[in-house]
């Protein structure tokens, strides 16, 4: 029996999570839960679940017996076999760390703490002997390819959908409401993760992500077009071989695996993918000239220091502002760019650099937003 944490278990991965542990009451339980703004799902999954720990931003109206405690204290639980950093941006930083340091196994779905410190969270991770298995549908795929290889690859090949406005011109962009762009044609997710996907910034981070995770430089990852999001991740090997993970867009695949790793278990919940049913599968190279948030996030990969972290803080700025209906669109990749433009970078931050260059840049584009944006 697992003892599970879930941090962010009111978001749409911690959901998910939940709906795959109901399926497996005799190998899995809920010991804790943090949520945030939505503290009255956080008072029916606690109801629910009866868990051990509860962290709740916002009081909470119920009558458990849950010890209300810190995030960073329930990751470092001795209750706690494993953690599941489903929280968004950076408030799973510290609870991550928190997690490693007390040599736990980490579910990990928060793109923010790799992007923000991936040196500082992978080198600590081989420190503490703890072990970071990745949610996301593309580093999960990579990572079931590279199980059992013995030799690193040479290339990763990240697929992308495009988003809803994938193939639209340039002008149209700056007519699109949050309506649309949280239309999603393939995944169902959170709203600011939906937002990235459809300015292909989400892929960018993920680039950063895989460079981390799996100790490729960024000229072997390589991103590319792939509408149906059937084929979630390629690995290139030496030899000329190629190995890809399929399946249907379902987050509870990835999260089960995390889950029962090294195990794969049946789940009648989850769907089968059936090749004869699928008419195409279609590749288009993805020109970061043409996405400007993917350039960016590339960008400030490949220069590293504290530009990720500008990057991850800005963009989370411009789009709250996009989804509030005080940005266009467009202004989203514009915002950042600015912000970025200013910033004076730090080289080999410590954790106090990179939270300070966080705060930094959404003061930075906040500022920016209101010198420069009329809706």
């Amino acid at each position: 029996m697992k003892r599970i944490a879930i941090l962010g278990s009111t978001g749409s991965i911690g959901q998910q999570t939940l709906d795959v542990i109901g399926a497996f009451p005799d190998r899995f339980r809920i010991a804790a839960v943090a949520g945030g703004d939505n503290s009255d799902l956080l008072a029916k999954q606690v109801a629910q679940f009866q868990p051990k720990m509860v962290y709740s931003a916002k009081a909470l109206d119920t009558h458990s017996p849950a010890e209300s405690i810190s995030m960073e204290e329930i990751a470092a639980h001795p209750d706690i076999d494993l953690v599941v950093i489903a929280t968004s941006g950076k408030a799973g930083l510290k609870p991550t760390l928190a997690a490693i340091r007390a040599g736990k196994r980490i579910a990990l779905a928060n793109k923010e703490v790799l992007v923000l410190a991936g040196e500082i969270i992978t080198s600590e991770a081989k420190q503490y002997g703890a072990q970071i298995l990745p949610i996301d549908s593309e580093h999960s795929a990579i990572w079931q390819c590279l199980h059992g290889e013995q030799s690193q690859p040479a290339r990763i090949i990240l697929t992308a959908s495009g988003g809803p406005f994938y193939g639209q011109p340039p002008e149209q962009l700056t007519k699109v409401i949050p309506e649309e762009a949280l239309s999603h044609p393939t995944w169902k997710m959170g709203k600011k993760v939906t937002i990235d996907s459809a300015t292909l910034m989400n892929k960018g981070l993920e680039a950063i992500e895989a460079h981390w995770l799996f100790s490729i430089p960024f000229d072997h990852i390589e991103i590319i077009i792939h509408r149906q999001s059937i084929v979630h991740s390629f690995v290139e090997f030496t030899d000329g071989s190629t190995k890809a993970q399929l399946s249907l867009p379902d987050m509870r695949l990835p999260i089960q695996y995390a889950l029962s790793y090294p195990e794969r278990l049946p789940n009648p919940h989850l769907p089968h993918l059936d090749l004869t049913k699928v008419k195409a599968l279609t590749f288009e190279p993805a020109d970061p000239g043409q996405f400007p948030c993917l350039k960016l996030a590339l960008q400030a990969g490949k220069d590293g220091g504290t530009y990720p972290a500008v990057l991850s803080a800005a963009d989370e700025v411009a789009v709250h502002l996009f989804l509030a209906g005080k940005a266009r669109f467009t202004d989203i990749a514009e915002v950042i760019a600015q912000t970025i433009a200013l910033h004076h970078p730090v080289a080999n931050p410590s954790l106090e650099e990179i939270l300070a260059a966080d705060a930094w840049a959404r003061q930075t584009a906040k500022d920016i937003a209101k010198r420069n944006i009329t809706c």
